[in-house]
């Protein structure tokens, strides 16, 4: 084993020390004044309440799952043994690593809040330290998980050959995934709903009906909603991003296994190690540039919107210029040309974060026009809100196609007459899942941005209750914008790392089938009219044997049904958050009419009856759609064999991606056309403009909190589920 290898575990091991080191100086900022403390103690209580009760039920759904790949594999022998712990150790640190994130934005929003009161540079730097807990946390567990894995399973693990072995331990790692995915979804869904259905409660009845604002302590829903952000922004994105980092390091791996088999065990393991290292010097270079973030009093959005991409910018030159070292360093072959595929993915994630930033934030004119349709009524700001996010959606479809074409073609050195052969297609898509790794290389920072926003959002929930300065909300607010932005960043990294990660999944899915095979004691397949040993067989092989193209309709069918599963989900998750947001406007409405003296202020609302209502909301409605994700490429593989399931995860990735972006821009648009609004545009508060962005902002809530950044997750979660399933659709597949 190459001494590089070590690096990894050290890297994971240093970012949860940096992690710790900006958790400690969070705490050791002052909460502010008495009234400060104990609001963020009721959003705190009121989040920690949500995570217990989620916890539990995924806790159950994990036992069952676990017990019936247990059966799958010492009862039918249709799956390796060790996936049963590995999915229980990915959905533990998925879910770990969303707590703590939350645990820390819930104590960093007061703070933020107080640190606002001295100046905007030191409520940016509390909130985006500590936003940077959650990006360090979730990719030193990440990488500690897989090098923890690498090595239990190197030692256990005994195949013919070393090369072989290789293979087996990074297809089993790549199970780990599927418990990551699972638990992602769960936390997506479950704070999606939670969070919308607060917020709408707290924006339709408090500032369109009763005409207060978002965040006064008059509105018995202000707490539930704060809470929200934190189960929704912050675990749910930990716990999303963690599946997505570890998922495309993984699939990588696994492919680096695949397209090295045959040049012999010292270049497979150097091909296996080169993600999780660039991923490991991603760390270190993304702890230099969260250092670097820092900005001047009275600056502009476009002045936050630097300071942060400037952090982000440099960690990303910087692991460009690494990556050829670390190539050069494992003597990997076309080293020089793989490395410029992951640039490709540094260049596709930053193009997108571009791209997303400009039509979901008020600075530029794409927001300014739905804001500016407010003027003719709520009904314009849809459409206009509408059209601009399927428009947003040309900039990153184009923009990943391109990077999946150039990753693929610097792989195999431009070799494009010869681009499909066996050899260069495994080559091909190495690069692309390399690409991908590039892309969320700089997770550590650019997670801190997204992690920040809801802690400023929280903060400037906490100065409003709190009645502090003026001045001090004005700050919160540019903070908060700002958020919302960044936060649509976070979900396109997500989203295109998605796009990429699937595609080199359904390469590993085709090598697990070829394991599943092998378990069934099957050594030859008939390709052609020729007889190939299973264990030598390529992709083009496996594709002609399963006739994995266009013309067999069970690969249209699967296709369809992909489709319609994105549409299907989030129509449901939609709907959910609809339930629930029904019944917390109904208890606003209820607390409103039947307890004298809260608009007064000469009473205090219910707060904690809003809180529940929001979680067993969240609770009851989150298990259907995730389950359905679970159970869809299970049956569709037995259904349908592998040319269904092959159709399945494509039409999921193509529909999910271009859906996701649309969602989750439309959403973010709306939501600060509301904020341009707000800023003394148009009328400013309380103006007719005002509440017809409060409506799009409404509308917007599930698209880009539940629905849209859940369909990620959805994408590769049916991935990683045919993959953990392989052994039984070879097994038990009716055509």
């Amino acid at each position: 084993m190459t001494t590089l290898f070590y690096l990894v575990p050290v890297a994971a091991i240093l970012a949860l020390v940096f992690a710790y080191i900006f958790y400690r100086q969070m705490k050791k900022e002052s909460e502010g004044t008495p009234t400060m403390k104990e609001i963020a103690a009721h959003v705190r209580k009121g989040a920690m309440a949500y995570l217990k009760q989620q916890y539990k039920v995924v806790t159950i759904v994990f036992i069952i799952l676990a017990l019936f790949f247990a059966v799958l594999a010492y009862g039918f022998h249709v799956q390796n043994t060790w996936v049963p712990f590995a999915f229980l150790t990915g959905g533990f640190f998925s879910g770990l690593a969303g707590f703590i994130g939350m645990r820390t934005a819930t104590s960093a929003s007061a703070r933020t809040a107080n640190a606002a009161q001295n100046s905007l540079n030191a409520g940016l730097k509390v909130a985006f330290r500590s936003g940077a807990v959650m990006g360090l946390t979730v990719v030193g567990l990440g990488l500690l998980d897989i090098s923890v894995w690498y090595l239990v399973l190197n030692f256990f693990v005994h195949e013919t050959t070393p090369e072989q072995k290789m293979v087996v331990i990074t297809t089993t790692m790549l199970t780990f995934g599927m418990g990551a995915s699972t638990q992602a979804l769960f936390a997506r869904v479950g704070g999606g709903i939670y969070t919308k259905a607060a917020d709408v409660g707290a924006d339709l009845v408090g500032k369109v009906e009763a005409g207060i604002p978002e965040d006064d302590p008059r509105n018995p829903a202000t707490i539930a909603d704060n809470v929200g952000d934190n189960v929704g922004d912050v675990a749910g994105m930990g716990a999303d991003l963690y599946e997505s980092y570890c998922g495309s390091v993984l699939a990588t791996a696994a492919l680096g296994a695949s397209a090295f088999y045959s040049r012999g065990y010292g270049v497979q393991m150097n091909a296996v190690f080169a993600p999780m290292l660039i991923a490991a010097i991603g760390i270190i270079l993304s702890i230099i540039g969260i250092y670097t973030v820092r900005t001047k009093e009275n600056a502009g959005m476009k002045q936050l919107l630097k300071s942060l991409s400037f952090g982000v910018n440099l960690s990303s030159v910087l692991i460009a210029v690494a990556t050829f070292g670390i190539l050069y360093l494992l003597k990997l072959e076309n080293w020089q040309w793989i490395s410029c595929s992951v640039i490709v993915g540094l260049v596709a994630g930053i193009i997108i974060g571009q791209s997303t930033e400009y039509y979901t934030s008020h600075s530029y004119k794409p927001t300014q026009k739905v804001a500016h349709s407010s003027k003719t009524g709520p009904a314009t700001v849809i459409i206009s809100g509408i059209g601009l996010g399927m428009i947003s959606t040309a900039i990153p479809v184009i923009t990943i196609g391109l990077a999946i074409i150039f990753a693929f073609l610097f792989a195999i050195r431009f070799d494009v007459t010869n681009m499909l052969t066996a050899q260069n297609l495994s080559l091909g898509l190495y690069g692309i899942g390399i690409a991908a790794v590039g892309m969320l290389s700089t997770l550590g920072i650019t997670l801190a941005t997204d992690a920040y926003g809801p802690i400023a959002d929280n903060a400037g929930g906490n100065a409003e209750m709190s009645k502090l300065d003026p001045e001090v909300r004005k700050r919160t607010d540019v903070l908060d914008a700002l958020g919302n932005t960044t936060a649509a960043t976070g979900k396109g990294f997500a989203i295109g790392s998605a796009a990429l990660t699937a595609l080199a999944l359904l390469a590993s899915y085709l090598e697990e089938i070829k394991i599943g095979l092998v378990h069934l004691g099957q050594t030859v397949i008939d390709v052609a009219g020729r007889q190939i040993e299973v264990v030598q067989a390529t992709i083009p092989d496996l594709m002609e044997y399963y006739q994995v193209n266009l013309m067999n309709p069970k690969v249209l069918v699967g296709m369809f049904i992909g489709a319609m599963m994105s549409f299907l989900f989030c129509g449901l998750t939609m709907n959910a958050v609809g339930r629930a947001a029904e019944k917390m406007v109904e208890e606003v409405r209820r607390q409103f009419r039947e307890i004298k003296g809260i608009l007064t202020g000469n009473a205090t609302p219910d707060y904690a009856r809003c809180v529940e209502i929001s979680t067993k909301g969240a609770q009851h409605e989150m298990l259907f759609p995730s389950i359905l994700a679970i159970i869809a490429p299970i049956l569709t593989g037995i259904i349908f064999g592998v040319s269904g399931v092959m159709g399945l995860l494509v039409g999921g990735l193509s529909s999910g991606f271009v859906l996701a972006i649309f969602m989750a821009n439309s959403g973010g648009a709306w939501d600060n056309a509301k904020k341009y609004v707000e800023e003394g545009n148009l009328g400013g508060k309380g103006s007719e403009s005002h509440k017809a962005t409060i409506v799009g902002d409404t509308v917007g809530d599930p698209f880009k909190d539940t629905s849209g950044p859940s369909l990620n997750i959805l994408i590769k979660l049916m991935s990683m589920v045919s993959i953990v399933m392989a052994g039984l659709t070879v097994a038990f597949s009716l055509m």
